[in-house]
């Protein structure tokens, strides 16, 4: 594959994790104490939204880590493992775009 193909496969990934981010955002707004939603719904309610923030969070770090990747692209660090300093594979960068470490390191 091309810089450019791994380039539009980045971009689309950010796109989408973007979406979602915006998703998890809407999702996670408090829970008003007024609505008359029954006590036991209202812990679910709050449940769901510790889930949802945890999620929003894990988002948030991917599209940082896009971001990054997106930026090496072109340099002689793109599909480097920070750690080892070996080449990452083509099928682990396209699989997790976001990937800074081989999956060696990654363990």
């Amino acid at each position: 594959m091309t810089n450019e193909e791994i380039k539009q496969k980045i971009l689309d990934e950010i796109s989408k994790t973007e979406k979602l981010i915006n998703e998890y955002q809407e999702m996670t707004k408090p829970v008003a104490p007024d609505v008359a939603i029954g006590r036991i719904s209202r812990m679910d309610a709050i449940n769901n939204k510790a889930v949802t923030e945890s999620a929003l969070r894990q988002a948030q770090e991917k599209l940082n880590k896009l971001k990054y990747v997106l930026s090496k692209i072109g340099s002689k660090d793109f599909g480097i493992c920070m750690k080892c300093k070996t080449q990452i594979p083509i099928g682990r960068i396209l699989i997790r775009p976001e990937s800074m470490y081989c999956v060696n390191c990654a363990k």
